[in-house]
């Protein structure tokens, strides 16, 4: 009983050491192979960790992308009105003698700002051009309303 069934058969002449091994060595693939599909639930969940990690990565990156886009929007919006406020013709000077009223458009409404007959002719001619700061509506030099327009 002592004797392994390879040495049995080898003994008995149906086996040499050839087949011997290579059937040793196909039994140790077929463990491997076998061996290999019960990790494989593991790589699935290593997949689905990676899957979710990569996720929240995109999600991190286009979080940040419209953070940027926020603060960069704020920082432009912030520079048209520091333009509009130094630049602007002050009111002292158009309401004093203001006596003509301008129409304008503003989207879909017609709008009226009163101007004196000089600040008129410069509106007229393009000097002045009528922009609108938060709710109301100021002149300022076209070179100025070119920079708001192109930012």
């Amino acid at each position: 009983m002592g004797n392994s069934l390879f040495d049995q058969l080898n003994k008995s002449g149906l086996v040499d050491k050839n087949k011997a091994k290579q059937a040793k060595k196909e039994k140790h693939r077929q463990a491997k192979k076998h061996k290999g599909r019960q990790t494989k639930p593991l790589d699935k969940s290593k997949l689905r960790a990676q899957q979710v990690q990569t996720e929240k990565a995109q999600r991190d990156r286009e979080l940040n992308q419209q953070r940027k886009q926020a603060a960069e929007k704020k920082a432009i919006a912030a520079q048209i009105k520091q333009l509009i406020e130094m630049n602007r013709i002050e009111a002292d000077e158009t309401e004093s003698n203001a006596e003509i009223a301008f129409n304008f458009v503003d989207g879909k409404n017609v709008q009226r700002f009163y101007v004196t007959e000089k600040l008129q002719e410069q509106l007229i001619r393009g000097h002045l051009v009528i922009v609108k700061l938060e709710s109301s509506y100021n002149l300022v030099p076209a070179g100025i309303a070119e920079k708001i327009i192109l930012r």
